[in-house]
């Protein structure tokens, strides 16, 4: 079937070349497009590409059968049938045609495409440009019928708009310039550009359309503009009955789509607190969306936890509502392990139509309501800084709805020693470090940050660990010095080895944790794993960093913190200094881990034996995994974080390994179905000091419970230690121009003092 249809797709670009003329440059003619030819195959398949890329992030993806279709065009070998190809896919949906002539001046014809909108809603459609001029301006649009409508937002006028002005202007036209198409023109002779159109208003309207691509650049004989009257559907509300399995109501990321497979609300155009970079919107219950009459596909969620539901529903002229029933696979909160992410923003990335501003804490409490993600760190950081430092509180955001809570602390990025390494400083009572009011003036060494940080109690570790330190090596541990080359867990190889004054003027570790889950993970746990085995005890936490290096969805990456007593921001930050969590994508769970009965983060998660001999480690593990296959893509690169990444081929099976000393020395097989399981690991032979942990390879990872025989400390490795030490002398290389010149003393000596505690720790380690 599938060669038949790349025949006939082959077949119709041939029909297409020989009908219509190559050296054809009139406009359309009964609004079917010319082929544009003599156009260089290579750039315009390149183009192709980023234009499936283009309308998938629009929320108006191409249909199966047409995404098929350009495919095939795109593996022709005859370069003129590849171009003919594309264009009788994507012609189809043109709504104007665009002929910018040698001498500049732009003709605008109508397309093919139906002009049919949606009231109060954004429709998407193509432009074909011929541009023979090969000008890389910007094509600019514009139409008298349109003003600021959206949402009914208009602009205040410098003279006063009549009513049957107002009246006249009922829609919004834009050029969507967005990634990964550019604001400017390829200067290619043939290429599409993304055309948006909002309605305020049901029915027929008219509108006039032209373009230009800068000043005179119009053509004569108003043929720079068409006149198109439009079809806009009416649009009704529909609300959501979202309830949880205790029946009680709820919050739900919902996915809306038609059956063309175009999203709702428009995605590309949504306003906070709906967000315009991931395809779902989050609704509490008796919320509603606004849908034109017809028939709808939904997926909703409300996180990892939970299972994906999908349901169809009719939508008529009449408001309606849906009811959705959420079904958990597992509940770590009912054994009291509260899940939270470390590391999200309100601002800053390119995500956000102003990264300078951003969006409020209510817009990001939405978020982790609709992902059941129990405590959000709100993370400033430096574009932002000065608009989203008036948030800052040092307590729980008035908008924290318990067992919800979203606090704001900050990220060391974009000012002061970032370029060493970012820095999450959580549980800040004073966010502004001292002899200034902004970011300019913060240390550029990032243990002189700590220092600050830790005196008033914060809890502290890098950002997105692995920044920096890929090798392209899938061993762990693996001997490979990193270039330390990113901002991630770089300067971390000197600050380890740093105690430093706490409150209470007594010395702490200048480091609290490392960040996982949201970069490389072999990267990650490589240099956990040698800092571990060389004695040093930090722990892991789970992090996003949402939505700079995914804007997916919060919760990506996690800590599941144990607290015996009423969920607080305080004690959850506590938990992860203590190590007494352990960090998953969500989607599977270790869960009361022990080693020898005692529960890792009690009692500094120290075991004392005097001498060798066998431990017995137990755990609560659950994964989930749908019963087929699915893809193990991801934006974030075959190193991260996915259980997917977990399955054991052909089964629905995955690995539980126990690790001593950074390698496997038992493993256990689970069944990945969502049932929670005891798993007991015995007979595990310790005869020397050690660090114990399970993991679930790509997905979940437990902090250590150290085992101390004989009183001896931890020195599992002569080669971690080696490792370490060539690792200084490596981040100093990369990252001893990154600090000024006032505190370059202050470098040399913390530096110094790492490469002093690495030479005595391979003095103290006997085993390879």
């Amino acid at each position: 079937m599938i060669l038949n249809v790349r025949a006939l797709v082959a077949s119709l670009s041939l029909c297409l070349i020989l009908l219509a003329s190559r050296s054809s440059l009139s406009l359309a003619q009964g609004n079917k497009l010319p082929l544009v030819s003599d156009v260089a195959a290579q750039p315009v398949s390149v183009h192709a590409k980023q234009m499936i890329e283009a309308l998938d992030f629009t929320g108006a993806p191409l249909q199966p059968a047409e995404r098929l279709a350009l495919e095939e065009a795109l593996k022709l070998d005859d370069n003129a049938k590849l171009v003919a190809g594309v264009q009788a896919v994507l012609d189809k949906l043109c709504l104007l045609s665009v002929n910018i002539n040698p001498e500049s001046r732009v003709k605008v014809a109508p397309g093919p495409a139906k002009p049919t909108l949606v009231e109060q809603g954004w429709s998407q459609f193509l432009v074909k440009v011929h541009n023979e001029a090969g000008v890389t301006s910007e094509l600019k649009v514009s139409s008298p019928q349109a003003g600021d409508v959206y949402r009914n937002q208009y602009p205040e006028p410098k003279n006063k708009i009549s009513q049957a002005e107002i009246r006249d202007r009922w829609c919004e036209v834009k050029m969507f310039n967005g990634r990964p198409l550019r604001e400017s023109l390829s200067g290619l002779e043939l290429e599409y550009r993304i055309i948006q159109i909002y309605s305020r208003d049901n029915g027929k309207r008219a509108a006039n359309i032209s373009f230009d691509v800068g000043q005179g650049t119009q053509d004569v004989g108003f043929r720079s503009e068409t006149s198109i009257v439009f079809n806009a559907a009416a649009s009704v509300d529909v609300a959501f009955d979202i309830r949880d399995e205790d029946g009680q109501t709820a919050t739900a990321g919902l996915t809306i789509r038609d059956k063309l497979s175009n999203v709702y609300p428009s995605q590309s155009k949504r306003l906070a607190p709906d967000f315009f970079f991931h395809p779902q919107v989050y609704r509490q219950s008796g919320e509603t969306v606004l849908l034109p009459a017809g028939e709808y596909t939904l997926e909703y969620s409300r996180g990892p936890e939970y299972l994906i539901g999908r349901s169809t529903f009719q939508v008529g002229d009449k408001p309606s509502t849906v009811r959705i029933d959420l079904k958990r696979w597992v509940d770590p909160a009912k054994l009291s392990w509260w899940s939270g992410d470390h590391h999200i923003h309100a601002a800053g990335c390119a995500h956000y139509t102003n990264p300078s501003e951003g969006v409020h804490a209510s817009d990001m409490l939405r978020q982790i309501l609709g992902e059941d993600l129990k405590v959000g760190c709100n993370l400033t950081w430096g574009p932002c800084f000065d608009y989203q430092k008036q948030f800052f509180s040092g307590k729980d955001d008035a908008v924290s709805t318990y067992p919800y809570l979203l606090r704001y602390d900050i990220e060391v990025s974009g000012f002061g020693s970032h370029q060493s390494g970012h820095l999450c400083l959580l549980r800040l009572k004073d966010q502004m470090y001292p002899g200034g009011e902004s970011k300019h003036h913060w240390p550029t060494l990032g243990l002189n940050t700590l220092r600050w940080a830790k005196k008033q109690g914060a809890v502290c570790g890098p950002a997105h660990s692995g920044n920096g330190l890929d090798v392209r090596n899938q061993e762990l541990p693996n001997y490979v010095i990193p270039p330390y080359n990113g901002i991630g867990a770089n300067e971390f190889i000197v600050d380890i080895t740093h105690m430093v004054e706490g409150p209470d003027g007594k010395l702490t570790p200048a480091v609290d944790f490392i960040s996982t889950v949201d970069t490389n993970y072999f990267s990650e746990l490589n240099m956990w794993y040698h800092s571990l085995n060389v004695g040093y005890r930090v722990r892991a936490s789970g992090e996003t960093d949402f939505p700079c290096i995914t804007g997916e969805r919060v919760g990506l990456g996690r800590s599941y913190v144990k607290l015996l007593g009423k969920l607080d921001y305080d004690a959850w930050c506590e938990g992860i200094r203590q190590g007494r969590n352990y960090v998953s994508d969500g989607r599977s769970h270790i869960m009361e881990f022990q080693v020898n009965e005692l529960g890792v983060g009690e009692n500094g998660s120290e075991l004392r034996l005097t001498d060798s001999g066998a431990l017995k480690a137990t755990a609560k593990v659950s994964a989930f995994l749908p019963e087929t296959p699915g893809s193990t893509a991801d934006r974030r690169g075959l190193g991260s974080w996915n259980l997917e990444r977990s399955r054991i081929p052909n089964t629905r099976n995955v690995k539980v390994e126990l690790i001593v000393n950074a390698k496997p020395v038992a493993s256990k097989e689970i069944t990945a179905d969502g049932t929670t399981q005891d798993l007991v690991f015995d007979d595990v032979k310790i005869d020397r000091s050690s660090w114990v942990a399970l993991r679930i390879a790509f997905s979940s990872h437990t902090n250590p419970v150290f085992v101390l025989v004989k009183d001896q400390p931890i020195r599992a490795s002569r080669r971690s230690a080696q490792w370490c030490l060539d690792g200084v002398e490596q981040c100093w290389k990369s990252k001893e121009r990154t600090y000024k010149a006032d505190e370059m003393e202050d470098a040399r000596a913390a530096y110094d003092h790492a490469r002093t505690a690495y030479r005595q720790l391979l003095t103290e380690s006997d085993v390879d």
